[in-house]
């Protein structure tokens, strides 16, 4: 405290040369408040002993149990008889409601004592960073907006991914995907579901299986073609594993 009042006041306004005693006088004043109303490390006696020797200031402390005045920087931010219009000090009003100049009050150099946007909740004054603060709020709010924009050529393909038809501007009815791709979004879409690997062995079998009198001689002289799986009936012949393997047997 004794530093900040004889701290040269060469080129500063005759208000800023106070701000920094405005600063320590709520440090050390919310230093005693800790103490004795959340922490409980000090009595009664000492409180009344420090507010007796003008240690602590009763009238600033009082205001801080208050609904609205939890971080109050100075009692001066809310006299209104030391303003030009009647009205509190600019460091009453929250960052987030204020234009697109931030300046801190001329009177105690708070910019901000009622939203909490200071280090560790507190007031925030003007040697804290918040014009980083706010550059950082709108950049946040830049960053959410970009996010919400797709691109508009990601989202074409996705609607014809999704099956919602082919993207904008396709001529000829095409959905301007790949080949390989168009051919395999009916499956994916659920339209033509593949066949299953028995059908497919089956289908296969059939196309492979020789007419009728095409098989060769087998033991005791019967006809044999070999088939690894059924493909159908075929007249005058039997399905099953014999003396050739599994196959077609003329049915004697």
């Amino acid at each position: 405290m004794r530093e900040a009042i004889n701290d040269p006041h060469d080129g500063k306004r005759k208000a800023e040369s106070q701000w920094p005693i405005h600063r320590l006088h709520w440090e050390r004043n919310r230093y005693v408040y800790d103490l004795y109303y959340k922490q409980g490390k000090i009595s009664r006696e000492l409180y009344d002993f420090l507010v007796r020797e003008k240690i602590a200031d009763a009238a600033l402390i009082s205001k801080w149990r208050k609904p609205g005045y939890e971080i109050l920087c100075s009692m001066a931010a809310i006299q209104k008889g030391s303003t030009n219009f009647g009205t509190t000090s600019i460091c009453r009003v929250p960052l987030a409601q204020r234009g697109s100049q931030i300046m801190p009050s001329v009177q105690t150099g708070c910019v901000s004592c009622v939203s909490g946007d200071g280090i560790d909740g507190g007031p925030v004054w003007w040697t804290d960073p918040y014009t980083a603060w706010a550059a950082k709020k709108k950049a946040d709010k830049k960053q959410k907006r970009a996010e919400a924009t797709i691109d508009p050529e990601v989202e074409a393909r996705l609607k014809a991914l999704r099956g919602a038809g082919p993207p904008d501007g396709a001529g000829g009815g095409g959905s301007g995907l790949d080949d390989d791709v168009e051919a395999r979004l009916p499956t994916l879409r659920g339209d033509a579901p593949p066949p299953s690997s028995g059908a497919q062995a089956a289908a296969g079998a059939a196309c492979a299986l020789p007419p009728p009198g095409a098989g060769r001689g087998g033991v005791g002289g019967g006809e044999f073609m070999p088939s690894p799986t059924f493909a159908g009936a075929r007249p005058g012949f039997v399905f099953k594993k014999g003396p050739n393997g599994v196959g077609y047997y003329t049915d004697r």
